[in-house]
């Protein structure tokens, strides 16, 4: 019953083919398994369906029909294969395609939850085995245009195998139930009355669109729901290339031996006996003869117009006589043409001729891509058709395994694009909008704002994050110089060593987390601390007056205050008068002072 839920969820969930999920916000992730957006279904009017659209009032079935085609088109397919250009262009297709990273891995999983990595990890590289199997699944997807995966799935363990299924066998079933447009399922039917691995018949089975990984080239529509082949291109310069190649083989065989031409002087035998005089030379000088199987009787027939045989002429006259000359073979050049659609069929391949060694001077370029960036494109594509199948199988295994929601597509799948010309492009081209950001700020003529906006196309909110990344940089530089100068890290202990404005800009270490800091209501016994004792004041060892100055001053000066307070009031104005007996001592001696100054002037 658990199992029956869990498909029936999973029916439920890949019913549109595009999974739509929030991560956060009002932020929104779609996952197309299907490639719905490059699948346009209506208004469509191919020539496959001119073929077949009318099939039915004459008793075919269309869909019989038209998997019919596609059996001769495999064929033909089958036949390319064996060619030794077109072997080797699907090899490199798919070693390109494939290749690992500077980190040894084929496929890279990013993600910033460490379980669904591990999960994700586990399914790639252990369960499907992708470092082996990836690359013979996109060979038969380039070769045929489509590759199907079976997926065998169990509650709470996700898909635990996969089965790859022939193209010849599998049929894409779209449209055909009323009620439910985007409904996908595929037909396994079995050509033939076996199994091609077994003596067990097999019946046609119907697999759901969960069930099914359907890797697809969805590049013309006049296939659809189907992927063309990397090969449909040069389908038809590949046969007239094997039938140039052919009729120059032939005509190598039949052509290229010298014959010779036997004169021989008849002299006067009667032209009624040239007949027999002649055939009994030939005999003579012919091959021994061979035995019929048939008949057990010597084989002496002989055709002079056999092109393989030399020729016997009579001839007579004074001047003529017995002679034997040579003839050349006939000279027939067909490597121009041969070239000519050899280039063509490359093209259709768009596989660069000095990699398959038909021309030097390759240089030291690791890779293929790396010498056109033309192909470095077609490898990308070719990728990213992989990764959105490789998707819709991580999908179905996180789902199974119980996660929901945002989690269902927190992660990102990635393959290796083995161009280094293509990195190189993209790298100058950060470099000169580098370049171009810098000499603006440093002119002063735009702000960085509009150079976010303008030069590097960042929206608010990625400016606002890119600002607070900034900001953390700068905290993980000042903590590794406090590591390597001080041995001190502030992140763990709080405070940093060797600054002395620390103190001063009240840094405590603390700013370099994104958590921390005290809790609630402050920890205990935080708050301003209690000031030390000071000279002079209450809270000192002795007191306000150590000395006792103020007591001294005080013990007589409030008595002595008061007496003359009252008795300055009873003198009234002129009591100044009475106490100016020290003044008046003053002037007596400035006076002699100056008097005896002007004697001696």
């Amino acid at each position: 019953m658990a199992d029956k839920d869990l498909f029936s969820r999973l029916k439920r969930l890949f019913s549109t083919n595009t999974i739509v999920r929030n991560i956060g916000g009002r932020k929104l992730k779609i996952v197309d398994t299907g490639q719905l957006q490059s699948n346009v279904q209506t208004n469509l009017v191919d020539r496959y369906s001119k073929l077949y659209s009318n099939m039915q009032q004459y008793g075919y079935n269309d869909q019989l029909y038209q998997q019919q085609l596609r059996l001769g088109l495999f064929r033909d397919y089958e036949s390319m294969d064996s060619d030794s250009i077109i072997a080797s262009a699907l090899d490199i297709y798919s070693d390109d395609s494939t290749m690992k990273n500077e980190y040894g891995k084929v496929l890279d999983i990013t993600t910033d939850n460490d379980q669904i990595h591990d999960i994700l990890h586990n399914l790639f590289y252990d369960i499907l085995n992708i470092e082996f199997n990836l690359w013979p699944w996109v060979r038969n997807m380039n070769k045929y245009g489509d590759f199907f995966l079976q997926l065998e799935i169990t509650d709470k363990y996700g898909i635990t195998n996969v089965t790859p299924m022939s193209a010849y066998d599998v049929a894409r079933m779209e449209g055909h139930d009323p009620d439910n447009p985007q409904n996908v399922q595929f037909m396994l039917t079995p050509q033939g009355d076996s199994s091609r691995h077994s003596a067990k018949q097999k019946d046609p089975k119907t697999f759901e669109n969960y069930e099914v990984a359907h890797f697809r080239l969805l590049s013309d529509s006049n296939y659809v729901p189907y992927g063309r082949s990397m090969l449909e291109g040069g389908r038809k310069v590949w046969k007239q290339l094997t039938l140039m190649e052919d009729a120059m083989l032939i005509h190598r065989i039949m052509r290229a031996p010298e014959k010779r031409v036997f004169k021989l002087d008849i002299g006067n035998i009667p032209p009624a006996e040239v007949d027999n005089f002649m055939q009994q030379t030939i005999n003579k000088m012919k091959k021994a003869p061979v035995i019929d199987e048939k008949t057990g009787d010597y084989n002496l027939r002989y055709n002079i117009q056999n092109l393989t045989e030399d020729f016997f002429l009579p001839v007579r006259g004074g001047d003529s006589g017995t002679n034997i000359e040579s003839l050349s073979g006939l000279d027939y050049d067909a490597v121009d043409d041969i070239e000519y659609l050899r280039n063509r069929l490359m093209a259709s391949l768009r596989v660069p001729k000095a990699f398959l060694g038909y021309e030097e001077g390759l240089g030291s370029k690791a890779t293929l891509a790396a010498e056109d960036v033309r192909f470095a494109r077609t490898i990308e594509r070719i990728q990213r058709i992989v990764v959105s199948e490789l998707t819709k199988v991580a999908v179905v295994h996180l789902y199974a395994q119980g996660f929901r929601d945002q989690e269902l597509v927190n992660f990102d799948l990635k393959l290796t694009n083995p161009s280094t010309i293509y990195e190189q492009e993209k790298l100058e081209l950060w470099n000169q909008k580098a370049s171009l950001a810098d000499s603006m700020i440093r002119d002063g003529l735009m702000s960085t704002e509009w150079i976010y906006k303008n030069v590097f196309g960042f929206s608010d909110e990625e400016m606002k994050e890119n600002d607070d990344q900034i900001i953390f940089d700068y905290k993980n530089k000042f903590r590794r110089q406090q590591i390597e100068a001080e041995g001190n890290d502030p992140a763990k202990s709080g405070q940093s060593q060797g600054t002395p404005s620390d103190l001063a800009m009240g840094r405590t270490g603390h700013e370099l987390d994104d958590e921390g800091g005290s809790e609630e209501g402050g920890q205990p016994g935080a708050g301003k601390p209690k000031e030390a004792n000071k000279y002079s004041k209450d809270s000192g060892a002795r007191g306000r007056d150590p000395l006792g100055a103020h007591d001294k001053k005080m013990a007589h000066g409030a008595v002595a205050t008061h007496h003359y307070e009252n008795l300055f009031k009873h003198l009234g104005k002129n009591a100044k008068t009475l106490l100016s007996e020290s003044s008046e001592l003053e002037n007596e001696y400035k006076s002699e002072v100056s008097s005896l100054n002007t004697k001696k002037n």
